[in-house]
C-alpha cells in the first residue's frame, strides 16, 4: 500500500478556519455524539430486551442502531480531539483504517435500508405469507449480505485511493478522511477511482434505492386499495419512519459520492457530509421513537423495571 510519494501523515484541516468557535464546536459535537450513542443504544437494548419486538422489523432496526454507533464512532471521536488539538493530524495508516471501516458502514447502510424496505413490502403487500417470507435464518442471511457488500465495495475504494501518489500537499480540507478529499488531493490519475465509485455507486447506491422506490410503489399501491382510512393510516404509519430515514440519507450519501470528480466542491460537500454521517444517526432514534408506539411502550416497560427493582 505505502509507496515512496506516500506521507507518513495527513492534517485534517476542518474547522482550522474557524479558530474562535473551536470551544463551541467540540460541545455541540460532544453533546451530538453523546445523543447518537444514548439514542441507539436504548433501541439496542429495548429491541433486546423486549420479546414483543423479536421480529424482523426491529431485527433490522437493531442493525441500523448498530451502524449508526459504529459509523460515527468513526470519525466524532477524532472530531473532538482535532477541535482542541494544535496538531491536527492523521496518520497514514490511520487514515486508511478510518476510511475503511467508514465506507463500509455508510455503504452496509446503503443496502440495509433496501432490506428494510423489503421488509416493509412483505409485511403490508404479501401479510399472510410475511412470517413464511421474513424467517429468522432469511432475515440473518439478509442482514449478513448488507454487512459482506458493504465491507467488500469499502476494500475496493480503500485499495485503489492508497495506491494513488499523494506527492504534494498533505492537508485534507476535510473533517476526516474520505474518498473525495483524498482524490482532491492526489497528483495522479484518478480515473480508475472515478470508475469505482461510479459501478460502486450503481450497485451499492442506486440499486438498492431503485428497490426501495419499487417497494414503496407496491406499498402505496397496496395501501390505497385498503377499504377504511384508519386501516390505510395504520398501514402507512409503520412506513413514515423508515421513508423519512431514506430520504435524508440517501439524499446526502448519493450527492457525496455518486458524481464526477470535477463536480466536488470540498467546503460545500463536508456540510452535506456532516448531515449523512452525524445529524442522520441523531435523528434515526428520534424519528423511530416518537412515531413507534412499540418502541416507546418498550422503553416504559423497562424503565419502570429498572425503578422496580432499586
Amino acid at each position: 500500500m505505502m509507496n515512496e510519494t506516500a506521507p507518513t501523515e495527513f492534517l485534517i484541516l476542518g474547522f482550522s478556519g474557524l479558530q474562535e468557535l473551536q470551544l463551541l464546536l467540540f460541545f455541540i459535537f460532544l453533546v451530538t455524539y453523546i445523543c447518537i450513542l444514548l439514542g441507539n443504544i436504548s433501541i439496542l437494548t429495548v429491541a433486546c430486551l423486549d420479546p414483543q419486538l423479536h421480529t424482523p422489523m426491529y431485527f433490522f432496526l437493531g442493525n441500523l442502531s448498530f451502524l449508526d454507533i459504529c459509523y460515527t464512532t468513526t470519525n466524532v471521536p477524532q472530531i473532538l480531539v482535532h477541535l482542541m488539538a494544535q496538531k491536527k493530524s492523521i496518520t497514514y495508516a490511520g487514515c486508511a483504517t478510518q476510511l475503511y471501516f467508514f465506507v463500509s458502514f455508510v455503504g452496509t447502510e446503503c443496502i440495509l435500508l433496501a432490506a428494510m424496505a423489503y421488509d416493509r413490502f412483505a409485511a403490508i403487500c404479501h401479510p399472510s405469507k410475511y412470517i413464511f417470507i421474513m424467517k429468522k435464518a432469511f432475515c440473518v442471511q439478509l442482514s449478513g449480505a448488507c454487512w459482506a457488500g458493504g465491507f467488500f465495495n469499502s476494500a475496493l475504494h480503500t485499495y485503489f485511493a492508497f495506491h494513488l501518489p499523494f506527492c504534494g500537499t498533505n492537508q485534507i480540507n476535510y473533517f476526516f478522511c474520505d474518498i473525495p478529499p483524498l482524490l482532491k488531493l492526489s497528483c495522479g490519475d484518478t480515473s480508475a477511482n472515478e470508475i469505482t465509485l461510479l459501478v460502486a455507486g450503481i450497485f451499492i447506491g442506486w440499486t438498492p434505492f431503485v428497490c426501495i422506490v419499487l417497494s414503496y410503489i407496491y406499498i402505496i399501491s397496496t395501501i390505497m386499495k385498503i377499504q377504511s382510512n384508519e386501516g390505510r393510516i395504520k398501514a402507512f404509519s409503520t412506513c413514515t419512519s423508515h421513508l423519512t430515514i431514506v430520504i435524508l440519507y440517501y439524499g446526502s450519501a448519493i450527492f457525496t459520492y455518486v458524481r464526477p470528480i470535477s463536480t466536488y466542491s470540498l467546503e460545500k460537500d463536508r456540510l452535506i457530509s456532516v448531515l449523512y454521517s452525524i445529524v442522520t444517526p441523531m435523528l434515526n432514534p428520534l424519528i423511530y421513537t416518537f412515531r413507534n408506539k412499540d418502541i416507546k411502550n418498550a422503553l416504559k416497560k423497562i424503565f419502570l423495571r429498572a425503578l422496580y427493582l432499586r
